[in-house]
């Protein structure tokens, strides 16, 4: 039965369901998934369903045969596990969204899992962090004008808030407040807060003008006249000829903004991404001597493991075994 036919035709007994009800209720339960992982399962589910068509496969409901060898075909054309567990999630999404039972938990599928794991690894590649002074040298090569004030403030605030790249993307100007500590950041949805409860950070003025993260927000304000844009983006794009655009950065934007200034000062790009500013914050904080309380309080993370590899990282040469025992 349709949900047409459920607002129309109600069973005996029942009460009638008004088809505005039940639109509702399918946009909240598409909202109970965050806008990017429902497309990271729909470019996913999409590749599995083309794979199965090429073979004469069934791709719903799919066998657990056809999931094992379909995930051995990734790996084998060089996937890596984390991206497998991502497309054995939107299979298993696809499956249950149409009241099948999902092949993802059958024994055999999660057999072909753990062996490409423990064949491949699941070690995940580690950026560089942007620290303290890389940041100084990436500052001392930004281009004068609108573009360099932007990306300055961008990277000084990324850094200093330890924001996600997709965190930097939402911020709106009123979600700004200067105030005598420094500067008060409203994030109103995270990766680790999808039903928004939203959280304020602070961002203390730094020792260095040339490098402060809240004067540097408040110039790029200035020149780009965005203080009455209460509900405008804060980082926006800027074009080759210096002029403000309305269409804010998206994520990818910032990852290339951080790639491209890292080259710049004559770091290495390619060891960088967006998420550079967030592990170098994290990274430099434990150098400091911040406590772990300290250090999540600022990240957002709710995890002290997740912390620890930041820790562990940082003091690699302290208190080291392999020093001063006379070699």
């Amino acid at each position: 039965m349709t949900s047409q036919n459920l607002a129309t035709r109600p069973a005996a007994g029942a009460l009638a369901v008004p088809q505005k009800l039940v639109d509702s209720a399918r946009s909240y339960a598409k909202a109970s998934r965050a806008p990017r992982t429902l497309e990271s399962y729909r470019r996913a589910w999409q590749a599995f369903v083309a794979w199965c068509e090429g073979r004469g496969l069934a791709s719903l409901p799919a066998a657990p045969e056809a999931v094992a060898l379909y995930l051995t075909a990734r790996a084998d054309a060089g996937r890596k596990p984390a991206t497998l567990a991502l497309d054995l999630a939107a299979i298993g999404a696809a499956h249950k969204t149409a009241g099948c039972s999902s092949p993802a938990a059958a024994e055999s599928v999660r057999q072909v899992l753990a062996g490409i794991r423990r064949t491949l690894g699941v070690a995940q590649r580690q950026v560089a962090p942007l620290l303290p002074g890389d940041l100084r040298a990436v500052s001392a090569a930004l281009p004068v004008g609108l573009l360099g004030l932007r990306d300055r403030a961008l990277l000084l605030l990324g850094f200093a808030g330890a924001f996600r790249r997709s965190e930097l993307a939402q911020l709106e100007v009123r979600d700004l407040t200067f105030t005598a500590d420094g500067l008060e950041v409203v994030l109103r949805r995270s990766k680790t807060d999808q039903e928004g409860r939203g959280e304020t950070k602070g961002i203390p003025h730094g020792s260095d003008p040339a490098t402060c993260p809240v004067r540097s927000v408040k110039a790029w304000l200035e020149a780009a006249q965005l203080q009455d844009d209460q509900a405008g983006p804060v980082f926006r794009e800027v074009t080759r000829h210096g002029r403000l655009g309305d269409v804010p950065l998206a994520g990818r934007s910032i990852a290339r903004i951080v790639k491209r200034n890292a080259e710049a000062a004559g770091l290495d790009a390619a060891r960088y991404s967006g998420h550079s500013l967030r592990a170098g914050l994290a990274t430099a904080a434990a150098k400091a001597g911040k406590s772990t309380h300290a250090i999540m309080r600022q990240t957002g993370h709710k995890s002290a493991d997740m912390v620890a590899r930041y820790v562990r990282d940082a003091k690699l040469f302290d208190d080291n075994a392999a020093a001063g025992i006379g070699l």
